[in-house]
């Protein structure tokens, strides 16, 4: 089963927002490599929940906006061989990078909007 993302205050999970700044030229190639490290290695780690990735108009940056159960789970990945491969390749492409965990402090939604 598919976990979808629900962005949620008072959850208590660790929720992942990582910056990337790239090359136009680049942009493409990054996001297929951080979509190609979710599916091969991130999902399969205790704690993951969901990723998402967005591709800024302008070429110049990808957002990773992903969600943990807990921080513990976000830095056992981060010691795992595996996604160390995916993350140094990622920051091979980008020029630049910024991960952050981040708790949602507030949700709104337009009143009356089909969600």
């Amino acid at each position: 089963m598919t976990q979808a993302t629900k962005i949620e205050t008072g959850r208590g999970i660790a929720t992942l927002i990582n910056v990337f700044t790239v090359l136009p030229e680049r942009q493409a190639e990054l996001v297929a490599l951080l979509s190609r490290a979710t599916e091969e290695t991130m999902r399969d780690r205790p704690g993951f929940l969901s990723a998402n990735l967005h591709a800024s108009a302008d070429g110049e940056r990808v957002v990773n906006y992903a969600q943990w159960e807990s921080e513990a789970h976000f830095r056992a990945m981060l010691a795992d061989p595996a996604a160390q491969e995916h993350m140094t390749q990622a920051a091979a492409l980008a020029e630049s990078f910024d991960p952050r965990i981040y708790a949602v402090e507030s949700v709104h939604h337009t009143s009356g909007a089909a969600l």
